[in-house]
């Protein structure tokens, strides 16, 4: 579980020379985001000025953290490259696999029991490629991370699009596919285009129900689910630096919400404190030393404007509690407006269920507010209205949270504790009645909502919102609730108001924890077997993908034309799903299951144009497969936002789908998808969507000359014999088009492995 000091003091001694030459090169101040990436480089000599949202750069990572749902597949990649250890520190987290059904400790028994296979190969296959492992139960990945290994002015990247979280604490860390992961323990450098700069500046101090949620709520709602992409977000300014360290990784882990590439706050006391309350003094004492370099130029925050690409200004003394939903993270309400929200759209005003923790708010500053507020329903004869439900985001808050009588509380209260992991938040809930469908509202304070993610029912009204005012509204039972101003009835009768919530950053007598589920690798893993059962239905090992074969692509059938909204939970779905990460045959029976089909309207019914018939997505691919057929998939704006989890790239790629045609995409989801060897295209001009119709077949020209830059031709062969033509943009440069013709890009790290 050590934190790899002679690694940070190996960054930090390289850190401040970097920065000069940097600085010298490029010929002006730099924000913080800039200084951690020039201090990242892969060649230090290369500090060029670098064309924002255009340049692609390579970097290497100081560390990579995976989740036990896509380390499956990225350590199954990595067992092909022929290394006998990962390169950099590297760690798995057991979090996602564990249902929340009964409680925490039935829960995990459960899962331990039913992903025995699979926990045993990342305990094993960690073991012996050197790799740190946190058992199922240590907690979410994001939180471990955050308590153990995220130091400021560090690079890290993790196979979870929360992955930013550890920005709380000043480092620059961010979500990618397996693949990614695999290049970077493979020893390789691992490429970003450069991002784009937006600058948020924050002033005042919170007060009262605000609090760091309704920071990144409010910016959630300013840009939009994709007006981050392609950037990393630097909060800065007074209100900055009165946050706490925690309350900065709500903010960074929820910017996966708006498309940012990350988010990031600079070194300041509140990182130090945290830092030394998680006996990581030495990292703090290290980070003193080069304090300057750990925040931007005081030029830069003097005149913000003029080195950000966008800059946004709240001030946390005027800013509301804000809830965001339904069915997106983006639609902001202030809580004053709410209400009114709730009436006119109607929404169901009955709340079920309240939902506190997960890797975005799970600390304990967040669960000590909130059981502020279950102990004045107690006192005040309160009974909570809506279930009630708390997931701790690791065993060492669990623990100390445990120790100061808190669990007690929300016990007293109705709530029940889930075991530290993901649970509900990513649809690993085995929630009562959803098979229903019935219309019904809950409120979280996870940070994803869309329809159908936590309890599979696309009638339920997800809302986001802090966890002192999803407990205030649990303990009301009702959206339309306003705990700042309105009243509730006790058992006496009484009419009672909730007092403003209180609690603590950190812990007063300090955290502490009886195990916290870390398990070291071997010092030597050679002798280490890695064992998958050929019969196994949870585990299978890769086979290569095949090669360009050399020529344009003609032929190709039309598989489905998504409308609207295409996430990575509508291309590959998590929940019961997440049992098959580990065997890519299998989990292809869920690919683009949830996207809507244009002809139709419906899910998972698209038209066989072999047959004519009208059946499942996956079952539909499979038989164009089976006759040598290729096909395109085509999608709407911001295709394949979400979670980073690579088996949307891997799963149309392993079936035979050859390209992704749509308006724009996500950042993680387009990365993925080349990583894989596919074509992810872009209609030159949106406007050509409507040009395609279900029975067409498609022919992509231009694959001999495949270019940077260089658009690719598509022609469409409608069934009545005519043709449309349209050119297709890509962002593919040099080495991306290599694994495109090697067919993946760890064709190309085995090949180097190898010899």
């Amino acid at each position: 579980m050590a934190f790899d000091l002679d690694m940070i003091k190996k960054v930090y001694g390289n850190f401040g020379s970097r920065i000069e030459a940097a600085r010298k090169s490029v010929g002006k101040p730099l924000t913080l985001t800039e200084k951690i990436l020039y201090a990242h480089l892969w060649d230090t000599q290369a500090t060029q000025a670098y064309t924002r949202g255009v340049d692609y750069v390579d970097f290497a990572p100081d560390r990579v953290a995976m989740q036990d749902a896509t380390a499956q597949m990225a350590l199954l990649q990595f067992m092909q490259a022929g290394r006998p250890q990962v390169a950099v520190p590297s760690t798995v987290h057991c979090d996602h696999l564990i249902q929340a059904k009964i409680g925490a400790d039935a829960d995990l028994s459960t899962a331990k029991d039913v992903n025995k296979e699979v926990y045993d190969f990342l305990a094993s296959v960690s073991d012996k490629y050197g790799i740190g492992f946190w058992k199922p139960g240590a907690g979410i990945i994001h939180q471990v991370v955050l308590e153990n290994y995220s130091f400021p002015g560090g690079m890290m990247i993790g196979t979870d699009s929360h992955t930013p979280n550890a920005g709380g604490l000043g480092m620059i860390a961010i979500g990618v596919g397996g693949a990614d992961a695999c290049d970077v323990m493979a020893g390789l450098a691992w490429e970003l285009k450069f991002p784009k700069l937006i600058g948020v500046k924050l002033t005042g101090k919170l007060s009262g129900w605000a609090s760091a949620k309704d920071v990144i709520l409010k910016v959630a709602g300013v840009l939009t689910v994709k007006g981050g992409t392609g950037a990393i977000v630097e909060y800065f300014g007074e209100g900055a630096r009165s946050l706490s360290a925690t309350g900065k990784g709500t903010i960074c882990n929820m910017g996966a919400e708006i498309g940012a590439t990350t988010s990031i706050f600079g070194y300041d006391e509140k990182s130090e404190i945290y830092l030394r309350g998680t006996k990581r003094g030495d990292i703090a004492d290290l980070a003193n030393g080069i304090k300057a370099h750990l925040t931007g130029d005081d030029e830069v925050y003097a005149n913000p404007a003029l080195y950000f690409d966008q800059v946004i200004e709240i001030n946390l003394s005027e800013l509301e509690p804000h809830i965001n939903g339904p069915f997106t993270p983006d639609l902001a309400w202030p809580i004053s407006k709410f209400a009114a929200a709730v009436k006119e759209n109607g929404w169901p005003e009955k709340l079920d269920v309240g939902l506190i923790g997960s890797c975005t708010n799970s600390s304990y500053e967040d669960i000590s507010r909130a059981a502020s507020l279950a102990q004045q329903a107690v006192d005040k004869k309160l009974v909570a209205k809506s279930e009630f439900t708390i997931t701790p985001g690791s065993e060492m808050v669990r623990y100390t949270v445990d120790r100061d009588g808190f669990l007690a509380t929300f016990g007293e209260m109705g709530g029940v504790v889930l075991a530290n992991a993901c649970g509900p938040c990513i649809g690993q809930w085995a929630r009562h009645g959803a098979e229903k469908q019935e219309r019904n509202s809950i409120i979280t304070s996870f940070n994803r909502n869309f329809a159908k993610r936590a309890d599979g029912n696309p009638n339920t009204h997800s809302f986001v919102a802090s966890p002192e005012i999803v407990t205030a509204l649990a303990i009301a039972g009702s959206l339309s609730f306003n705990p700042l101003v309105d009243t509730l009835t006790n058992s006496n009768g009484e009419q009672v108001k909730l007092d403003e919530p209180t609690g603590w950053e950190m812990p007063v007598k300090g955290f502490d924890v009886e195990d916290a589920g870390y398990q070291a690798p071997a010092e030597d893993g050679s002798g280490v077997s890695v064992i998958v059962d050929p019969k196994s239905a949870r585990l299978q090992l890769l086979e290569p993908f095949t090669a360009w074969e050399g020529t344009d692509l003609k032929g190709l059938k039309l598989l489905i034309k998504a409308k609207g909204k295409c996430t990575t939970d509508h291309i590959s779905m998590a929940g019961p799903w997440l049992k098959f990460r580990g065997h890519l045959d299998n989990i292809s029976n869920n690919m683009l299951i949830g996207a809507i089909n244009f002809a139709n309207d419906k899910a998972d019914t698209v038209k066989n144009q072999l047959t004519g018939e009208y059946g499942p997505v996956p079952a539909t691919q499979r038989a164009y497969k089976a006759a040598g057929i290729g096909s395109v998939v085509v999608g709407d704006e911001n295709y394949g936002e979400g979670s980073s989890r690579e088996h949307a790239a891997m799963e149309p790629r392993f079936l035979g789908v050859r390209a992704i045609i749509v308006k724009s995409f996500a950042r993680i989801h387009e990365t993925n998808l080349k990583k894989q060897g596919m074509l992810g295209l872009t209609f030159a001009n949106p406007t050509d969507y409507d040009l395609i119709k279900e029975d067409d077949t498609f022919d992509i020209i231009g694959l001999n000359s495949f270019a940077p830059g260089k658009p690719l031709k598509v022609v469409l062969n409608h069934k009545d014999g005519s043709t449309d033509s349209f050119e297709v943009n890509h962002t593919y440069n040099e080495q991306q088009i290599k694994w495109f013709q090697e067919g993946a890009a760890l064709n190309i790290i085995r090949k180097n492995m190898l010899g």
